[in-house]
């Protein structure tokens, strides 16, 4: 496992909350969605170092009743309207 650092941040309760939300609705932890969020910029800014792993987004499920994924197997089975 590699070494991680410590850092005491400081940020506006707001932007806090705003990042909560988004680590629940992605299945991470509030540290590990500032981690990602930090990653990402890093990363399109090109400053990320080129040793660093990448950290992939997470899958979320589709809502229920919305399987975009099956196919119709025959002509018939496509709703034509």
């Amino acid at each position: 496992m590699t070494k991680r650092d410590s850092y005491l941040l400081r940020i506006k309760p707001e932007m806090l909350e705003a990042l909560r939300r988004w680590a629940d609705d992605e299945f991470r932890s509030l540290n590990g969605q500032i981690e990602f969020a930090l990653h990402k910029a890093l990363e399109q800014s090109g400053r990320l170092p080129k040793a660093s792993s990448p950290i992939e987004p997470r899958e979320q499920e589709p809502p229920p009743g919305n399987d975009a994924s099956v196919q119709p197997d025959t002509p018939s089975d496509i709703k034509r309207g």
